[in-house]
Order: C-alpha cells, then structure tokens, then sequence
C-alpha cells in the first residue's frame, strides 16, 4: 500500500463489504475502473479523511463523501454552472458547494463512460440543505437523463449518493440501497 493512509480506506472498504455480506472476490472492475458485483447487484465506493463509504443496489448509483471545506468556494467555478443561480453566500453556503461536488462526483461515478464536465453536462437543480434530496440532469450530446440525489451531513462531511430517476415512485423493494459510512472508532449506518 502506499500509505498508511491508503491502507486504512482499503481495509474499510472491505469491512463494509463483508457487513453487508460480500468479500472481495465478489468485485470486480470494468476496464474504465468501475466497480461491480458479480451477483448483477450495482455498487459505488468512497472514501475521504476519516471516512469511507459503500452503497449497493439492484439499480445503478453513485456515491462519494466530502469534507466541508472553505478552499471548495475557490474552486467552485470549475464545477459550479448553472447552480450559480440558486446558491445562497449567507445561508449553508459551503455546506451546498460541497453537495453540489458530491452529487456530481457520484454521477460521474455512476456514469463513468461518458467522459463528463462537472461545469457542462451536469446540472443539480435547486435545492436546500434541509431538503437532504435534490434532482440532477446530465445532458450530453443526444444524452439527457434526470437523476436523484439524496445527501446527509455527518459532522463536518456531505454523504451524497445518486440513482437513475427512471423509477419516480419505485414498486416495494426496487431501488432500496444499503448505505454504511465508517468513521475511526465506530460504524455508522443505515437505509437512505
């Protein structure tokens, strides 16, 4: 490993795997280095700092956990487009940044062949923290999809994770994800 650092996401991720019941001779990786299951469920992997984080569904998702940091409002504009429009610099102002960094990071995780710019092909429509869900639209060339996105604070990071919204109001079972963060020092999980 190249780091201790490294090496303690690697074996977390692992941990998550085997909670919810998989090792990791049940993933493998498509040549773009995307995850999958072998059992056809979908999965998407993250870590940052202290945290890391799997999510696992019968339907295509994305995820990614970021820390809250003032240096995101210097790099805004080169993810930031059109949500320009609805960002409040007085109310959550960061906290919103970094859900809008998330949400694209898991879309682009969940779409990962289609070579996409933050700033360009994704669009998070308007939302407010308190919300803790917003709608994306990807459009890309002859490609226009819409998205869900679900987000959670968990102390001083945004937990984002996004689905395919082809099933508005989904038939029981169908679209259900397991979502299970791990901080040092303890587990944190539970069904977004």
């Amino acid at each position: 490993m190249k780091s201790e650092i490294h090496q303690k996401e690697f074996l977390s991720v692992r941990y998550l795997l085997k909670e919810a019941g998989y090792s990791d001779e049940d993933v493998s990786y498509l040549e773009n280095g995307k995850p999958y299951l072998k059992d056809g469920n979908h999965i998407s992997m993250t870590h940052s700092f202290h945290f890391s984080a799997i999510i696992i569904s019968d339907v295509e998702v994305g995820i990614d956990i970021e820390k809250c940091r003032e240096k995101i409002e210097k790099v805004s504009g080169k993810f930031v487009g059109t949500e320009v429009d609805f960002l409040d610099k007085q109310k959550d102002y960061i906290d919103q940044l970094t859900a809008i960094w998330g949400a694209k990071e898991s879309l682009y995780k969940l779409n990962s062949s289609k070579h996409l710019s933050f700033k360009n092909d994704i669009s998070i429509l308007p939302f407010k923290m308190e919300d803790k869900r917003a709608m994306a639209e990807i459009k890309k060339e002859k490609y226009h999809q819409f998205f869900q996105i679900y987000f959670e604070k968990i102390e001083d990071f945004v937990l984002v994770y996004s689905q395919l919204d082809s099933h508005p109001n989904p038939p029981e079972g169908r679209g259900k994800q397991n979502v299970k963060a791990l901080p040092e020092g303890g587990a944190w999980g539970g069904i977004l």
